[in-house]
């Protein structure tokens, strides 16, 4: 079985009410402006979704691939708590050719971006222009996103999210299927939006203040 065989074939891109179902009770919240689904489980359940560059309230979004699968993000985030990324900082500032490569991957982030916005009718987002996602091109700030773009564009595009992934073969590898048990499947899907996607979430793209948030029933903005 090949390396990159949880990228999605073009063919099953396309989002279905079934994929957006299974990705809201994945996140535990309902998703909006998904709109493909470039990596799947071998059973054909999403792992990551590819979230509209401009999303339909008008906010520019520019974290394109959304990990999503409860396995795998639990996997990361504790790749991210024992201080993988630390580490992966200091090897881009020792390592000119990773680094070189680490910015290869910020630029085709940028193209895949551009072609999902073409291929959804959505055009340019300037506000975006040169913001990927995740501290690329010379951090690492959230392997969640290298590892959603790894799965998404496939193997050797972006070399730390490939690397994330190698570190979580001991709980996930691609050629298996994980989802049993891996979210609640009984009852209906999550109805409430809990998702902190909006203008608060991007003050500096979207170019004005951040809106305050008020606590349920109260006046006061909270903390």
């Amino acid at each position: 079985m090949e390396d990159n065989t949880a990228a999605a074939r073009d063919e099953s891109r396309q989002p279905t009410a079934h994929d957006l179902e299974v990705l809201s009770r994945q996140l535990g919240r309902p998703v909006r402006d998904v709109v493909e689904i470039p990596a799947r489980c071998v059973c054909g359940n999403p792992l990551v979704a590819a979230t509209a560059p401009r999303l339909s309230n008008g906010t520019p979004f520019p974290t394109t691939f959304y990990l999503t699968h409860p396995v795998i993000t639990s996997a990361v985030s504790r790749l991210e708590a024992g201080g993988t990324m630390n580490d992966m900082n200091d090897q881009l500032a020792e390592d000119a050719g990773l680094a070189a490569a680490y910015r290869a991957a910020h630029e085709q982030y940028l193209a895949a971006r551009d072609a999902i916005g073409r291929r959804s009718g959505i055009g340019a987002v300037p506000e975006i222009d040169g913001v990927s996602a995740g501290g690329m091109p010379t951090r690492v700030k959230c392997l969640h996103v290298l590892v959603g773009h790894s799965l998404a564009a496939g193997r050797g595009v972006n070399p730390l999210g490939d690397k994330a992934l190698d570190m979580i073969s001991e709980w996930w590898t691609a050629d298996k299927c994980y989802c049993d048990g891996a979210w609640d499947t009984t009852g209906e899907a999550p109805s409430r939006d809990l998702s902190r996607h909006g203008p608060q979430g991007l003050p500096d793209i979207v170019g004005r203040p951040a809106p305050v948030r008020k606590s349920a029933g109260s006046g006061k903005a909270a903390e």
